[in-house]
């Protein structure tokens, strides 16, 4: 009864069970909180360990490669569902900070790796590897060679990978090959141990969307066809850092209905810094503040609070609908904030066209926190849009974009007229 709560195979899910047969990588995927990090650290456990403490398991030599090194010291190794707490007391291993390895009773040894140094790999050698979310390594090719380069100890090496589905090439690539073995499973799947209030928060906020399927439900979404935007595109504009200077803009786009079934009200942030020639020009969008507003009031408020926040020297709105009583709404927040009202007139993918570009040029870099934006971006195509309801907060970023980039390079290009 005591070694009970130690027996992982008496506990797991379905998913969380490593499969039967010959194969060299197990994929585990699913949505967040599915239990991927417990199956992977219980994995190396079931490597590693013999029959006692001391006896020697099938594993002596395991890589732990995560996207950054903190992220496998905190998640793999000392997170909740890590291997540390995974471990019974007799057989835990000590954690050598100092050469980042964990070394077991038994003489078995994990070395921790950063994905972002895939040169790191070079040298050392293992016959068990534990992949902790390949679908966001930003050298995700490079990371993955050097790893399977150095995964070859003893007569049956293997790799288990734990992570939530992305577009991301490696990950695809992967899954396809025919040494690949795969188990998926939503969030639900582990609701037991999860918090009632964020099952349903998640579920009310993004059931049903194009992120719900990927974040909850573990599918693995691929671009709509013809995609303005790929997913390689999106990915490679992703930062952390913005530069201080240039101008701020937030643009809206309004929501004229209200309630719980209202549209979502597109609300961006970015900054463009416009010095030098037009190709140097680059954007930085900085903050996705869209929200389904119970009135006019709420997203008002919300825009008008992002101005502040980020120093933004204009608001840009949308008035196809709503015409003056948009505009009239802001001035009732703010009399004197600094206002462009804007019609559209072109088709929301032709106006997008002109945005697409900039990104495929590599001028436009993403701040985290833009997950719901990215969604819609990926759904719209050179035919029109692809997504469910409307892009709210892409018609905002293409608003952002024009009045930071296009429009201004157009006027710096036009033909200037001579008098006489």
């Amino acid at each position: 009864m005591l070694a009970l709560p130690w027996l992982f195979e008496f506990w797991a899910l379905p998913h969380q069970v490593p499969p039967q047969g010959d194969w060299r990588s197990w994929v585990c995927m699913g949505g967040r909180g599915a239990g991927k990090t417990r199956a992977g650290a219980e994995w190396v456990r079931a490597m590693v360990e013999g029959g006692g403490p001391r006896d020697a398991g099938r594993a002596a030599r395991v890589a732990l490669l995560g996207e950054t090194y903190d992220q496998v010291r905190d998640v793999m190794i000392f997170g909740d569902s890590g291997i540390l707490a995974c471990s019974p007391p007799d057989r835990r291993p000590q954690w050598e900070a100092t050469r980042r390895r964990l070394v077991w009773p038994n003489g078995a040894v994990a070395q921790a790796f950063s994905a972002t140094e895939p040169e790191a790999l070079r040298g050392p050698q293992f016959d068990a590897a534990w992949a902790d979310e390949l679908g966001k390594w930003k050298k995700g090719n490079e990371a993955w060679d050097m790893l399977q380069f150095a995964l070859r100890l003893g007569d049956d090496p293997r790799c288990v990978v734990t992570t939530t589905p992305r577009a991301q090439a490696t990950l695809k690539a992967l899954l396809a090959r025919d040494s690949t073995v795969v188990t998926r499973a939503p969030t639900q799947a582990n609701r037991a141990w999860l918090a009632k209030s964020f099952l349903d928060e998640i579920e009310t906020r993004y059931g049903g969307t194009r992120l719900g399927r990927q974040e909850i439900e573990g599918v693995l979404v691929e671009d709509a066809e013809g995609t303005l935007f790929p997913a390689a595109v999106i990915e490679a504009a992703r930062v952390t850092h913005a530069p201080d200077g240039g101008r701020v803009v937030v643009a809206v786009d309004p929501s004229v209905s209200s309630g719980a079934g209202a549209d979502l009200c597109g609300i961006v942030v970015a900054r463009a810094v416009t010095e030098g020639p037009v190709r140097e020009w680059r954007a930085w969008v900085l903050e996705d503040c869209s929200i389904r507003a119970r009135g006019p009031s709420d997203w008002v408020q919300v825009a008008l609070e992002a101005m502040v926040r980020h120093g933004a020297d204009r608001l840009v709105v949308e008035v196809n609908q709503g015409g003056n009583l948009v505009t009239e709404a802001l001035r009732a927040g703010d009399p004197l904030v600094p206002l462009r009202a804007v019609h559209a007139g072109a088709a929301k993918h032709a106006r997008a066209e002109p945005v697409a570009a900039l990104y495929e040029q590599g001028r436009v870099r993403h701040m985290p926190g833009l997950g719901g934006l990215e969604e819609e971006m990926a759904q719209m195509t050179a035919q029109g849009w692809r997504g469910r309801g409307s892009p709210d907060r892409l018609d905002a970023l293409v608003w952002a974009l024009t009045e930071l980039m296009i429009e201004p390079a157009a006027r710096q290009r036009a033909p200037r007229v001579r008098l006489l």
